[in-house]
């Protein structure tokens, strides 16, 4: 363990400092709930929020201390890492936590019902009922949305909706039902699964009433002067093409002067707001309750929110690179299945390369209180990344009126196929529109976005 790197890190969702354990209990809720979240790393001696390196006396008696601590206080068991690390003339206690597959751990003296922490950003959070109960899911390796809803029956879904979702990909079968897990067999029958109500139910808002988007539009940089609002409780996957044009119909846009005209602009790429909300409502936390699904349009910036913080195990700096647990795995396989997710974890990765791309800052992601926000920033720091070739295009489209991909492909001299790849990063950053019945119509034109 290097301890030197350790110190460079702000305390955090796998790191926090303890000056001393004159009084264990802040210890110990820390050690419960790294093995509850995501794992993480406890220094006993090094100051809060400064991170100044204090040392600790008598080490070797407080790494067995800690040791009998943790023996005794935490239930189930847990046996972490803990190990004397030099620094200067003095010794630095750590304790090193894994993610543990026995969750939900607690304090014994607390219980059950109030002893279950889970670590949200630098801080330790005492678990409710729900979130107790998703840790027990968690280690059973079961989603909320896969379980079945034994008071109702297959017709609580509503056939003729889901079709009409499918209706572009393929005709939809009863048996199809089965296989998306949208229903389920129990004790003999067949009834829906919670992902089969929250996607196509008939009666989903009396089951699940905080499974809605709500939208506003702010003027400024708060929340102080709202301008507009919405309401959007249409199916999961009506209701993300309703989100998003309600952020399209608020004038995230600018200007762009050209030589000749001035030409709008969308000021935040499509395909990361697209991302930002499919992911929202993919992810989200249905058995939580209390606030819906949140999108907060600002001068500045667009903000997506969602109930529940990270599926278990899995830290803010995991996402950009890729890394990616399921938490509804019914919503899951029937976006993939609609083409809304591509690939798993590959949504950040796309919403933060179209930013950059469009010369804009990352998003942002944080967990706040038992939520999950997203951020896009409007502001430009610096130019769009576009090479010759990608200025190429969007100058051949101004000067058309639309133009097929061998078209585009003739005024670029690259094959078809590298052209569609081209094409398709430029509609992602909405700089190029696509006008066709869809992505593999051989008549598609693409446009210059206006």
């Amino acid at each position: 363990m290097d301890l030197v790197e350790l110190l460079k890190r702000p305390e955090s969702k796998t790191l926090e400092f303890k000056r001393e354990l004159s009084a264990p209990d802040g210890a110990l809720r820390t050690v419960v709930a790294f093995a509850n979240t995501a794992g993480g790393t406890l220094l006993v001696g090094v100051e809060d929020k400064s991170g100044h390196v204090r040392g600790v006396t008598d080490p070797l008696d407080l790494e067995e201390r800690m040791a009998n601590l943790i023996a005794d206080h935490v239930v189930p068991r847990l046996v972490p890492e803990i190990e004397i690390l030099p620094w200067r003339r003095t010794q630095v206690l750590a304790v090193q936590v894994h993610p543990s597959p026995g969750r939900p751990h607690f304090l014994k003296r607390e219980g059950l019902e109030s002893g279950v922490y889970v670590r949200v950003g630098s801080t330790n959070r005492r678990a409710d009922r729900d979130l107790v109960e998703e840790l027990r899911r968690f280690a059973r390796g079961e989603a909320f949305d896969e379980q079945p809803m034994p008071d109702l029956d297959s017709e609580a879904l509503d056939f003729r909706a889901a079709s009409e979702s499918f209706a572009f990909v393929r005709k939809l079968g009863r048996s199809d039902l089965e296989t998306l897990r949208l229903v389920t067999r129990h004790q003999g029958r067949k009834v829906p699964t919670v992902g089969g109500v929250l996607l196509f139910g008939r009666e989903r808002e009396r089951h699940f009433p905080d499974a809605w988007i709500q939208a506003g539009r702010f003027r400024g940089t708060d929340r102080s002067r709202i301008l507009d609002r919405a309401e959007i409780r249409s199916h999961p996957v009506r209701a993300i093409e309703e989100a998003i044009a309600f952020v399209q119909k608020h004038g995230l846009h600018g200007a762009e002067i050209g030589a000749v005209r001035r030409r709008e602009r969308w000021s935040l790429p499509p395909v990361a707001v697209r991302e930002a909300v499919i992911n929202a409502v993919a992810h989200a936390d249905y058995a939580q309750r209390g606030a819906p699904l949140r999108i907060a349009i600002f001068d500045d910036r667009l903000e997506v929110e969602s109930p529940g913080l990270l599926p278990f195990g899995l830290t803010i700096e995991d996402l950009p690179r890729g890394v990616s647990k399921l938490r509804n795995r019914v919503i899951g396989r029937v976006f993939h299945a609609l083409g809304l997710i591509e690939q798993w974890g590959s949504g950040v990765q796309r919403m933060t390369r179209a930013c950059r791309e469009a010369g804009l800052a990352p998003p942002v992601f944080e967990e706040i209180g038992t939520r999950f926000r997203v951020t896009l920033f409007t502001a430009r720091i610096g130019p769009s990344a576009l090479d010759e070739i990608d200025r190429a295009i969007v100058d051949a489209l101004v000067q058309s009126e639309g133009l097929l991909t061998s078209e585009v492909a003739k005024v670029i001299g690259l094959t078809p196929r590298a052209t569609r790849t081209r094409l398709a990063r430029l509609v992602a950053t909405g700089l190029v529109r696509e006008v066709g019945t869809g992505p593999k119509d051989p008549k598609r034109r693409y446009h210059r976005a206006e």
